[in-house]
């Protein structure tokens, strides 16, 4: 018997939905929006903990929290327009302003964020300089990054590339959007199906649908609409041919229960890919633990860029990595060597080695 390795991963982007009394909308918290709120949130805490152990003003953190928050949000946007869809979004100007439809980058954050601590530094809070802010600012960035990252696993988006092994992550949550868009099909569940060998990189799974039974329709009408719609859908859909391999008539299984509830049991092939999401998130949630160990080690002390210089080493060069391993966002990267993600990366590397030896050479102030 095969033992299957991979991660079926079908969790719902929304926490839950609650009706708005009067105007006949839905509020939906989701789960990328909570994470982003928490880093936010956590880094604030922090903050407010690292400038009471070095005696500056408390009451400075609301400012900066709110230089933070605005420059990441216009910075990451404008970073997405400029970077990724130039072209889409300067014929629709207007869809810029519509941050929750997606497009944030992260490198456009990084900027938005240089571009608000230098403002920042500039009116003197908290008597610090720009690049003793940016030291103290890096180790929050890790976390509020380790978070959001975790928020797109959580929204199955950013996702790797097929790991050509049984070991990785099989990103369903489009298939199930898929197969239960049109109402008939109610629920979507997924199992390895380990009495199947592999076909190559693809890796055998059950998907198990239940039929929604007050739509009334027969087993004739089930089995017509398994034959024509279920398979076309993961034959010839592309967001479900990311991760399901299906060629061929469906091997299916329909039976009916008591309560007069169909079912169906297909036997298809997944591509388990890499997450990552994931990936980033873990060596950001590291990242940030380095950066506050060293700021607990030296504190006053710091030499001023040093934790700036290893963030933009560690981060942006990792980036670099872990872009080998990811979907490119954009078809025009398809034919890049490396993608616009690592040549936007590359810089900020190379500027984090500058303040790194820098803070080395450089004499510090006592």
């Amino acid at each position: 018997m095969t033992t299957l390795n991979f991660i079926i991963w079908n969790a719902s982007p929304e926490i839950f939905t609650l009706p708005i009394p009067f105007i006949d909308k839905e509020l939906t918290l989701r789960w990328y929006g909570l994470f982003f709120a928490l880093g936010f949130l956590i880094s604030q805490q922090i903050l407010y903990y690292i400038f009471k152990k070095e005696g500056k003003p408390e009451k400075d953190v609301d400012t900066l929290t709110i230089y933070m928050v605005v420059a990441t949000v216009i910075g990451a946007r404008l970073g997405h327009v400029l970077f990724y869809e130039p072209e889409k979004y300067l014929a629709h100007p207007i869809d810029i302003l519509k941050v929750w439809e997606g497009g944030l980058a992260s490198h456009g954050g990084a900027i938005g964020i240089l571009f608000a601590l230098w403002l920042y530094s500039r009116k003197k809070f908290a008597g610090q300089n720009y690049l003793q802010t940016l030291d103290r600012i890096v180790i929050l960035v890790a976390l509020t990054g380790a978070l959001i990252r975790f928020g797109n696993l959580m929204n199955s988006e950013i996702i790797g590339k097929p790991t050509g092994s049984d070991y990785g992550v099989v990103f369903a949550r489009n298939v199930t959007e898929v197969l239960t868009s049109d109402g008939t099909v109610s629920h979507v569940q997924y199992v390895k199906n380990d009495s199947l060998p592999a076909q190559g990189d693809y890796q055998p799974i059950k998907i198990l649908l239940e039929f929604d039974k007050n739509n009334n329709n027969d087993y004739s009408t089930i089995d017509d609409y398994l034959r024509s719609s279920v398979a076309t859908e993961l034959r010839g859909n592309g967001y479900v041919g990311e991760h399901i391999y299906q060629t061929g008539p469906l091997d299916y299984k329909l039976a009916q229960d008591e309560s007069g509830t169909f079912y169906a049991i297909i036997n298809t092939y997944a591509i388990p890919r890499h997450p990552g999401q994931l990936y980033e998130s873990i060596s950001c949630l590291f990242l940030f633990a380095f950066l506050l160990w060293l700021w607990f080690k030296h504190q006053r002390n710091l030499p001023e860029g040093r934790l700036f210089g290893i963030f933009l080493i560690v981060c942006f060069g990792l980036r670099i990595v872990w872009e080998f391993f990811k979907e490119n966002q954009v078809d025009f990267e398809n034919g890049m060597a490396l993608n616009m993600g690592q040549l936007l990366s590359i810089p900020l590397v190379l500027a984090g080695f500058y303040f790194l030896i820098r803070s080395y050479r450089k004499p510090q102030p006592e």
